[in-house]
């Protein structure tokens, strides 16, 4: 089998919680945080909480650090502020709580999104890491890019049975230390 679903595995839900960063959207109005939640659900997975904070960097990384000490909580799923405007801090607040970084996500989503929306990608700085054992994926503000980046990437490596290697596999390491 080269890569895909292995129906010899079983599905194993993982928990989610979903974060907007903006100074304008409330949950009535963030539809880019509930085509998240709404796509987790419809793939199996627990969506654990679904919130919002202001463009500001203590507040993102605040939040960021309680997600990743919440041992309910397996993966946080980040939309907004993630261009190159003077308010979009959510790369630099990630960064700077998180211990280990996943550059390749960053590198797929432009990938997949230069195939919807072309060389506007170019300005989309969506990137990941592990915070406290616990991964989190920030991605644009826009219903699109978020759609796109479960759609093609997240579905997948969200998922136990997606073969040959998931990240889901992996969430009951990723608190492993080195023992050097």
């Amino acid at each position: 089998m080269g890569f895909g679903i292995d129906p010899s595995r079983s599905f194993v839900p993982l928990s989610i919680a979903v974060l907007t960063v903006s100074d304008t959207r409330t949950l009535e109005t963030d539809t880019s945080g509930k085509t998240l939640e709404d796509r987790a659900r419809a793939a199996g997975h627990h969506v654990v909480s679904r919130t919002i904070v202001t463009d500001d960097t203590p507040a993102i990384e605040g939040r960021l650090r309680e997600l990743g000490d919440d041992p309910s909580v397996d993966v946080v799923l980040v939309t907004g502020g993630t261009g190159v405007t003077g308010r979009d801090v959510t790369p630099e607040a990630l960064h700077a709580v998180c211990e280990k970084l996943i550059p390749g996500f960053g590198e797929v989503f432009r990938a997949v999104s230069l195939k919807t929306i072309g060389l506007s990608t170019i300005q989309s700085r969506a990137t990941a890491g592990v915070v406290n054992g616990t991964y989190v994926f920030a991605l644009p503000g826009s219903t699109g890019a978020c759609r796109d980046a479960w759609d093609e990437i997240l579905v997948h490596q969200l998922d136990a049975r997606y073969r040959p290697c998931n990240f889901a596999e992996l969430i009951p390491r990723l608190r492993e230390t080195s023992r050097a």
